[in-house]
Protein backbone atom coordinates (compact mmCIF):
# COMPACT_ATOMS: atom_id res chain seq x y z
CA UNK A 1 0.00 0.00 0.00
CA UNK A 2 1.37 3.38 -1.00
CA UNK A 3 -0.43 6.44 0.38
CA UNK A 4 0.81 9.77 -0.94
CA UNK A 5 -1.86 12.32 -1.84
CA UNK A 6 0.83 14.75 -2.93
CA UNK A 7 2.30 12.32 -5.44
CA UNK A 8 -1.14 11.48 -6.81
CA UNK A 9 -1.99 15.19 -7.07
CA UNK A 10 1.20 15.77 -9.03
CA UNK A 11 0.29 12.96 -11.47
CA UNK A 12 -3.24 14.35 -11.78
CA UNK A 13 -1.99 17.82 -12.68
CA UNK A 14 0.50 16.43 -15.18
CA UNK A 15 -2.08 14.24 -16.94
CA UNK A 16 -5.13 16.54 -16.62
CA UNK A 17 -7.60 13.65 -16.97
CA UNK A 18 -11.13 14.18 -18.20
CA UNK A 19 -13.63 13.35 -15.45
CA UNK A 20 -17.13 12.62 -16.76
CA UNK A 21 -19.78 13.61 -14.23
CA UNK A 22 -23.48 12.85 -14.45
CA UNK A 23 -24.46 14.84 -11.43
CA UNK A 24 -27.27 16.91 -10.03
CA UNK A 25 -28.09 20.37 -11.32
CA UNK A 26 -27.90 21.93 -7.85
CA UNK A 27 -24.12 21.41 -7.73
CA UNK A 28 -23.10 20.98 -11.36
CA UNK A 29 -21.25 24.30 -11.44
CA UNK A 30 -19.57 23.65 -8.09
CA UNK A 31 -18.27 20.19 -8.94
CA UNK A 32 -17.06 21.32 -12.37
CA UNK A 33 -15.14 24.21 -10.84
CA UNK A 34 -13.71 22.03 -8.08
CA UNK A 35 -12.48 19.60 -10.73
CA UNK A 36 -10.86 22.42 -12.68
CA UNK A 37 -9.32 23.97 -9.58
CA UNK A 38 -7.71 20.68 -8.64
CA UNK A 39 -6.16 20.30 -12.09
CA UNK A 40 -8.43 17.87 -13.95
CA UNK A 41 -10.96 18.55 -16.72
CA UNK A 42 -14.72 18.18 -16.14
CA UNK A 43 -17.41 17.24 -18.61
CA UNK A 44 -21.01 17.26 -17.42
CA UNK A 45 -22.69 15.25 -20.19
CA UNK A 46 -25.93 13.50 -19.25
CA UNK A 47 -27.80 12.96 -22.54
CA UNK A 48 -28.45 9.26 -23.05
CA UNK A 49 -27.55 9.71 -26.71
CA UNK A 50 -23.91 10.57 -25.96
CA UNK A 51 -22.86 9.29 -22.55
CA UNK A 52 -21.37 6.00 -23.76
CA UNK A 53 -19.20 7.82 -26.28
CA UNK A 54 -18.23 10.54 -23.82
CA UNK A 55 -17.20 8.22 -21.02
CA UNK A 56 -14.83 6.49 -23.41
CA UNK A 57 -12.79 9.70 -23.44
CA UNK A 58 -12.65 9.98 -19.65
CA UNK A 59 -10.31 8.82 -16.94
CA UNK A 60 -13.15 8.38 -14.44
CA UNK A 61 -16.94 8.53 -14.22
CA UNK A 62 -18.81 10.13 -11.31
CA UNK A 63 -22.52 9.32 -10.86
CA UNK A 64 -24.55 11.48 -8.47
CA UNK A 65 -28.27 10.90 -7.84
CA UNK A 66 -29.03 14.25 -6.19
CA UNK A 67 -31.73 15.35 -8.65
CA UNK A 68 -33.20 12.20 -10.08
CA UNK A 69 -35.26 11.62 -13.21
CA UNK A 70 -35.85 8.33 -15.04
CA UNK A 71 -33.95 9.39 -18.16
CA UNK A 72 -30.94 10.54 -16.14
CA UNK A 73 -30.92 7.19 -14.33
CA UNK A 74 -30.90 5.38 -17.68
CA UNK A 75 -28.01 7.59 -18.78
CA UNK A 76 -26.08 6.82 -15.60
CA UNK A 77 -26.47 3.09 -16.11
CA UNK A 78 -25.52 3.29 -19.79
CA UNK A 79 -22.44 5.35 -18.95
CA UNK A 80 -21.56 3.05 -16.08
CA UNK A 81 -21.72 -0.06 -18.24
CA UNK A 82 -19.57 1.63 -20.90
CA UNK A 83 -17.07 2.63 -18.22
CA UNK A 84 -16.94 -0.96 -16.97
CA UNK A 85 -16.31 -2.21 -20.49
CA UNK A 86 -13.45 0.26 -20.89
CA UNK A 87 -11.85 -0.33 -17.50
CA UNK A 88 -12.73 3.20 -16.34
CA UNK A 89 -13.29 3.64 -12.58
CA UNK A 90 -16.78 4.62 -11.42
CA UNK A 91 -17.70 6.69 -8.35
CA UNK A 92 -21.29 6.60 -7.09
CA UNK A 93 -22.63 9.28 -4.75
CA UNK A 94 -26.01 8.01 -3.41
CA UNK A 95 -27.31 11.43 -2.39
CA UNK A 96 -30.27 11.08 -0.05
CA UNK A 97 -30.46 7.28 -0.21
CA UNK A 98 -32.82 6.33 2.57
CA UNK A 99 -34.90 9.50 2.35
CA UNK A 100 -37.33 8.09 -0.23
CA UNK A 101 -37.97 4.67 -1.71
CA UNK A 102 -37.15 5.97 -5.20
CA UNK A 103 -33.68 7.14 -4.17
CA UNK A 104 -32.90 3.93 -2.35
CA UNK A 105 -34.19 1.71 -5.16
CA UNK A 106 -32.34 3.75 -7.78
CA UNK A 107 -29.09 3.39 -5.86
CA UNK A 108 -29.61 -0.35 -5.55
CA UNK A 109 -30.40 -0.60 -9.26
CA UNK A 110 -27.19 1.21 -10.20
CA UNK A 111 -25.18 -0.99 -7.83
CA UNK A 112 -26.72 -4.11 -9.37
CA UNK A 113 -26.18 -3.10 -13.00
CA UNK A 114 -22.89 -1.19 -12.83
CA UNK A 115 -19.57 -2.24 -11.35
CA UNK A 116 -19.00 0.66 -8.96
CA UNK A 117 -15.41 1.23 -7.89
CA UNK A 118 -16.04 3.65 -5.02
CA UNK A 119 -19.27 4.37 -3.16
CA UNK A 120 -18.80 7.83 -1.59
CA UNK A 121 -21.56 8.73 0.83
CA UNK A 122 -22.31 9.97 4.31
CA UNK A 123 -23.00 7.58 7.16
CA UNK A 124 -26.77 7.72 6.83
CA UNK A 125 -26.75 6.98 3.11
CA UNK A 126 -24.29 4.11 3.36
CA UNK A 127 -26.00 2.62 6.42
CA UNK A 128 -29.30 2.55 4.51
CA UNK A 129 -27.72 0.53 1.72
CA UNK A 130 -26.46 -2.18 4.05
CA UNK A 131 -29.59 -2.36 6.18
CA UNK A 132 -28.19 -0.59 9.24
CA UNK A 133 -30.09 1.95 11.32
CA UNK A 134 -29.94 5.45 9.86
CA UNK A 135 -31.87 8.69 9.64
CA UNK A 136 -31.79 10.72 6.42
CA UNK A 137 -33.83 13.91 6.13
CA UNK A 138 -34.11 15.20 2.56
CA UNK A 139 -30.58 14.72 1.26
CA UNK A 140 -28.89 15.26 4.64
CA UNK A 141 -27.72 12.54 6.99
CA UNK A 142 -28.99 13.07 10.52
CA UNK A 143 -27.14 10.10 11.91
CA UNK A 144 -26.35 6.41 11.77
CA UNK A 145 -25.87 3.88 14.49
CA UNK A 146 -22.48 2.30 15.00
CA UNK A 147 -18.87 3.04 14.21
CA UNK A 148 -17.80 4.63 10.92
CA UNK A 149 -14.93 2.21 10.43
CA UNK A 150 -17.18 -0.82 10.94
CA UNK A 151 -19.79 0.67 8.61
CA UNK A 152 -17.22 1.24 5.86
CA UNK A 153 -15.87 -2.30 6.20
CA UNK A 154 -19.35 -3.82 6.22
CA UNK A 155 -20.45 -1.81 3.18
CA UNK A 156 -17.32 -2.71 1.25
CA UNK A 157 -17.81 -6.41 1.92
CA UNK A 158 -21.55 -6.40 1.33
CA UNK A 159 -21.44 -4.39 -1.89
CA UNK A 160 -18.05 -5.60 -3.21
CA UNK A 161 -16.52 -2.17 -3.70
CA UNK A 162 -14.50 0.53 -1.97
CA UNK A 163 -16.71 2.23 0.62
CA UNK A 164 -15.80 5.85 1.31
CA UNK A 165 -17.88 6.99 4.28
CA UNK A 166 -17.60 10.64 5.24
CA UNK A 167 -18.24 12.12 8.67
CA UNK A 168 -16.34 13.97 11.37
CA UNK A 169 -13.65 11.40 10.62
CA UNK A 170 -13.87 9.75 7.20
CA UNK A 171 -13.36 6.01 6.74
CA UNK A 172 -12.44 4.22 3.52
CA UNK A 173 -12.42 0.43 3.26
CA UNK A 174 -12.01 -2.37 0.76
CA UNK A 175 -13.64 -4.82 3.16
CA UNK A 176 -10.38 -5.81 4.81
CA UNK A 177 -8.36 -2.68 5.38
CA UNK A 178 -9.79 0.57 6.73
CA UNK A 179 -8.12 3.94 6.30
CA UNK A 180 -9.22 6.81 8.54
CA UNK A 181 -8.95 10.39 7.26
CA UNK A 182 -9.07 13.14 9.89
CA UNK A 183 -8.79 16.24 7.68
CA UNK A 184 -11.65 18.68 7.13
CA UNK A 185 -13.53 21.55 8.74
CA UNK A 186 -16.98 22.06 10.25
CA UNK A 187 -17.78 24.80 7.68
CA UNK A 188 -18.10 22.07 5.05
CA UNK A 189 -21.51 21.29 6.55
CA UNK A 190 -22.73 24.87 5.99
CA UNK A 191 -22.42 24.92 2.19
CA UNK A 192 -24.56 22.81 -0.12
CA UNK A 193 -22.71 20.48 -2.44
CA UNK A 194 -19.48 19.93 -0.53
CA UNK A 195 -20.18 16.21 -0.30
CA UNK A 196 -20.76 16.17 -4.05
CA UNK A 197 -17.50 18.06 -4.51
CA UNK A 198 -15.65 15.42 -2.50
CA UNK A 199 -17.08 12.76 -4.83
CA UNK A 200 -15.82 14.73 -7.83
CA UNK A 201 -12.38 15.00 -6.21
CA UNK A 202 -12.50 11.24 -5.61
CA UNK A 203 -13.09 10.76 -9.34
CA UNK A 204 -10.11 12.98 -10.10
CA UNK A 205 -7.81 10.98 -7.83
CA UNK A 206 -9.06 7.65 -9.22
CA UNK A 207 -8.29 8.88 -12.73
CA UNK A 208 -4.70 9.46 -11.61
CA UNK A 209 -4.32 6.29 -9.51
CA UNK A 210 -6.90 3.77 -10.72
CA UNK A 211 -4.73 0.76 -9.88
CA UNK A 212 -4.86 1.59 -6.14
CA UNK A 213 -8.47 2.58 -5.60
CA UNK A 214 -8.50 2.31 -1.81
CA UNK A 215 -5.52 4.60 -1.45
CA UNK A 216 -6.78 7.01 -4.11
CA UNK A 217 -10.15 7.36 -2.39
CA UNK A 218 -8.53 8.12 0.97
CA UNK A 219 -6.06 10.53 -0.60
CA UNK A 220 -8.91 12.40 -2.28
CA UNK A 221 -10.69 12.95 1.03
CA UNK A 222 -7.46 14.09 2.66
CA UNK A 223 -6.77 16.57 -0.14
CA UNK A 224 -10.30 17.94 0.00
CA UNK A 225 -10.09 18.13 3.79
CA UNK A 226 -6.80 20.02 3.75
CA UNK A 227 -8.25 22.45 1.20
CA UNK A 228 -11.25 22.95 3.51
CA UNK A 229 -8.93 23.70 6.43
CA UNK A 230 -7.12 26.30 4.33
CA UNK A 231 -10.37 27.79 3.03
CA UNK A 232 -11.71 28.19 6.56
CA UNK A 233 -8.67 30.07 7.81
CA UNK A 234 -9.75 33.47 6.47
CA UNK A 235 -13.45 32.75 5.98
CA UNK A 236 -16.02 35.05 7.57
CA UNK A 237 -18.79 32.52 7.09
CA UNK A 238 -20.26 30.06 4.56
CA UNK A 239 -20.08 32.48 1.61
CA UNK A 240 -16.41 33.36 1.85
CA UNK A 241 -15.60 29.76 2.77
CA UNK A 242 -17.30 28.57 -0.42
CA UNK A 243 -15.28 30.95 -2.60
CA UNK A 244 -12.06 30.23 -0.71
CA UNK A 245 -12.49 26.50 -1.23
CA UNK A 246 -11.82 26.72 -4.97
CA UNK A 247 -8.72 28.82 -4.37
CA UNK A 248 -7.53 26.37 -1.73
CA UNK A 249 -7.94 23.40 -4.09
CA UNK A 250 -5.97 25.22 -6.77
CA UNK A 251 -3.25 26.20 -4.29
CA UNK A 252 -2.67 22.71 -2.87
CA UNK A 253 1.04 21.99 -2.83
CA UNK A 254 1.91 18.29 -3.25
CA UNK A 255 4.75 18.26 -0.73
CA UNK A 256 2.78 20.22 1.85
CA UNK A 257 -0.24 18.00 1.26
CA UNK A 258 1.75 14.89 2.11
CA UNK A 259 2.86 16.51 5.36
CA UNK A 260 -0.61 17.61 6.42
CA UNK A 261 -2.71 14.63 5.30
CA UNK A 262 -3.95 12.75 8.36
CA UNK A 263 -4.47 9.27 6.97
CA UNK A 264 -4.09 6.33 9.33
Amino acid sequence: MSVSPGRTLRVLRDRKPLVHQITNYVVMNETANATLALGALPVMAHALEEVEEMVGLAGALVLNIGTLSPRWVDAMIAAGKAANAGGIPVVLDPVGAGATRYRTETTRRILSEVGVTVLRGNQGEVATLVGADAEVRGVESIGAAGDGADLARTAARSLALIASVTGVVDHVSDGTRVLAVANGHELLATVTGTGCMSSAVTGCFLAAKHDESLEAAAEALAAFGVAAEDAARDAKGPGTFHANLYDALAALDPETLDGRARIS
